[in-house]
């Protein structure tokens, strides 16, 4: 192995590692910053040893037994943690190394729990929606502030900003960084899954910038949602979270033109779809029925992606299951946006005056300058026949959307409103 190989194996594993030793620092120290200092140390030691050492049997243990070495010389100096000091210190100084491998070993055992317990403690309640998805990506995903930004389309000063507050938010928590039991879990296991969501719905759906989509975003929540679902695989949601990002991102390179432009559901080429990450969904969504969560929120929107997934055609879609999943869909996760899909599954079931009659009955001041509420309504009246209608719609979709693409699209259907005006 040449010493561009090694350097080149190194940085692998400790992209794949990075996360797992800082949730084992940060359990013990209580600090996430500066448990990914010490982190970063173990790396550059790594790239000092490792080529004149060569690449160890374990390297995952080898970066992280590194790594806590470090953390001890800080509790000893800094006399932080001394109950903690005292039991690694003892371990550390048996004879022959013995102490160190038990230690390894100890690690290997619980180490599921420590970066389960770190994904907790990113997700905490106390922290902001964005503030939750940035520390996330960092800690969790390893991007870096620079990517982050780059993928929120924010500056790298506000993204560096919003993760040290809330590195200094979880310390004046006094966060345990343990993964929380019973009532409490199931409670903070809501907020993770919705940070994984956030992440993932924003690069399937941006709503800001010049794209619509950000595809870099969409691995990382999937990514996450695999660790959860390999470290709790007991959890139903979990799994229909998972299901309904995997079935979802099979459609991410139907969804544009060449030129960026959206391309409806409906008019998809589906043979461009991918077939691999549908048949890793619809099992994720058996795990999900088979744990018994079938009519949980995420489930049942994996369920709804999975029937669009099962249609080889267009016209071979099942728009009144659809439409039966979005009405059992409100019963457990009343919103506005969850009517408003539901009025489009119902218009499509039943006809365009179907969905009109349920698009009336949304409060506008729920969803207000939301401009998918105008473009479905635009898209009922122009099916109904009411192009004139229609176009007034879709103009002030158009005025209320964020994202370019999106804009440019309304504004087509607008142009095709007015043709068909007469």
């Amino acid at each position: 192995m040449t010493a561009a190989d090694i350097r080149r194996a190194i940085e692998a594993i400790f992209r794949i590692e990075r996360a797992r030793i800082i949730a084992v620092l940060a359990r013990m120290l209580r600090d996430v910053e500066l448990a990914e200092e010490l982190a970063q140390d173990a790396f550059v030691t790594a790239l000092s040893e490792w080529p004149k050492a060569g690449v160890p049997a374990n390297p995952g243990a080898w970066l992280t037994a590194a790594a806590k070495r470090r953390a001890i010389d800080r509790l000893r100096r800094d006399r932080m943690l001394v109950r903690k000091h005292a039991e690694i210190g003892r371990d550390l100084s048996e004879p022959d190394g013995a102490g160190m491998e038990a230690l390894e070993a100890a690690m290997d055992d619980d180490i599921g729990d420590e970066l389960l317990g770190l994904i907790f403690a990113a997700c905490h309640p106390v922290l902001s929606p964005d503030a939750r998805a940035a520390l996330t990506l960092r800690l969790i995903g390893g991007l870096t502030t620079e990517e982050i930004a780059r993928a929120y389309l924010a500056s790298e000063a506000a993204v560096a900003q919003r993760i040290v507050r809330a590195k200094n938010a979880l310390g004046a928590a006094g966060l345990s960084f343990e993964v929380p039991r019973g009532r409490e879990r199931q409670e903070r296991l809501g907020s993770v899954l919705e940070v994984v969501y956030l992440i993932f719905n924003e690069g399937y759906a941006a709503t800001s910038g010049p794209d619509l989509t950000r595809p870099t975003l969409c691995v990382e929540g999937q990514r996450l949602g695999r660790i959860l679902a390999g470290l709790a695989p007991d959890e139903p949601e979990v799994f229909g979270l998972l299901a309904l990002m995997e079935i979802q991102a099979s459609r991410l390179s139907a969804r544009l033109h060449p030129d960026g432009m959206p391309i409806p559901l409906t008019e998809q080429n589906r043979a461009r779809w991918d077939r691999l990450l549908i048949g890793r969904g619809l099992a994720a969504l058996d795990r999900a029925r088979a744990l018994g969560g079938a009519n949980g929120p995420y489930a049942l929107q994996a369920a709804l992606a999975a029937c669009h997934a099962r249609a080889n055609r267009a016209e071979e879609t099942d728009w009144r299951r659809i439409a039966g999943l979005y009405d059992d869909l409100r019963a457990v996760m009343p919103s506005p946006v969850v009517d408003l899909n539901r009025a489009v599954a119902h218009s499509m079931a039943f006809g365009p005056e179907a969905g009109l009659t349920l698009l009336d009955r949304i409060d506008p001041a729920a969803l207000p300058r939301y401009a998918p509420l105008p473009a479905a309504r635009g898209d009922f009246l122009l099916r109904a026949g009411r192009a004139a209608e229609a176009r007034v719609q879709f103009e002030l979709a158009a005025s209320l959307s964020g994202n370019e693409r999106e804009r440019a699209f309304l504004l087509g259907r607008a142009v095709i409103c007015r043709a068909r005006e007469g």
